[in-house]
């Protein structure tokens, strides 16, 4: 039988707050590449967008993160990183794709290096076995389908960030309910080109939790229960998060990407 490639999954966006909805992203995904038989998805990484991306209502990463923490204590694969955030200005997405390529590989050779110095008597027969079919993982942008779209969009991408992207990493697009990725796709030279390392899954119990929605609920004291974990509720109600106060945050202000002209944007709106 031949061996699946693994596979880690990055999700990078403003996850403004975290919804359920982000997490389903990360379970459609791996449902569908373990279906293809191909792959076998070893991690899911949320990695919350720099405050500099200057994005309106965008509060400061340190709750981000926080919340994104909470949300995934009941995950056992899926974490929340900080890397992006702690930056000390926004980071292109591609920028962010080829930092945690280069973690996989110095994790990678750091095992092999382990294993190397290890004595014979010392390794055990799993250890061999792990030892020799250690291989880099691939690493794969994960987003929703309407993601594709923005690569029209003037000033927001560079076509050569675009072409890195797709062809060194892949995406893997959810769709949501009106969006025709496909189309998207056929529309694109480039995309077109690549199609091979995009993977469309369909979202087969449709859910349109936005996290712009579950601010706008809070922010008029609103029920937000069953749209995002109790323990983020919890979060927001003992900082007092979102107010009407943070959802001017930023305004009038032109997202980071558009003030430098010509770059990349984070592919999850919220």
């Amino acid at each position: 039988m031949k061996s699946r490639t693994p596979l880690i999954l990055l999700a990078c966006g403003s996850f403004n707050p975290i919804t359920n909805m982000h997490m389903r992203l990360f379970e459609l995904a791996r449902d569908h590449l373990h279906k293809t038989g191909r792959y076998q998805v070893i991690e899911g990484i949320m990695s919350p967008v720099n405050d500099d991306y200057r994005k309106k209502g965008l509060v400061s990463a340190r709750h981000r993160i926080a919340m994104a923490k909470l949300a995934l204590e009941t995950s056992d694969w899926i974490r929340v990183d900080p890397w992006e955030s702690e930056q000390e200005t926004w980071t292109e997405t591609v920028k962010v794709l080829r930092h945690h390529y280069n973690e996989s590989l110095r994790l990678l050779q750091s095992k092999k290096e382990f294993m190397k110095n290890k004595r014979p008597i010392e390794r055990s027969t799993e250890d061999s076995l792990s030892y020799q079919h250690s291989v880099l993982p691939e690493l794969k942008l994960l987003c929703g389908a309407d993601f594709l779209q923005t690569f029209k969009t003037p000033n927001l991408w560079k076509e050569e960030h675009i072409k890195e992207i797709v062809e060194k990493f892949g995406l893997v697009c959810i769709s949501r309910a009106g969006s025709d990725p496909a189309q998207y796709i056929s529309e694109s030279e480039l995309l077109t080109q690549f199609q091979h390392n995009i993977f469309l899954v369909k979202e087969w119990i449709q859910n349109e939790i936005s996290a712009t929605q579950i601010r706008y609920a809070l922010c008029r004291g609103l029920s937000v229960k069953y749209l995002i974990p109790d323990s983020v509720i919890s979060y927001i109600a003992h900082h007092n998060i979102y107010t009407e106060e943070s959802e001017r945050k930023n305004e009038g202000d032109l997202l980071q990407p558009l003030k430098l002209c010509n770059t990349t944007v984070n592919p999850l709106n919220d």
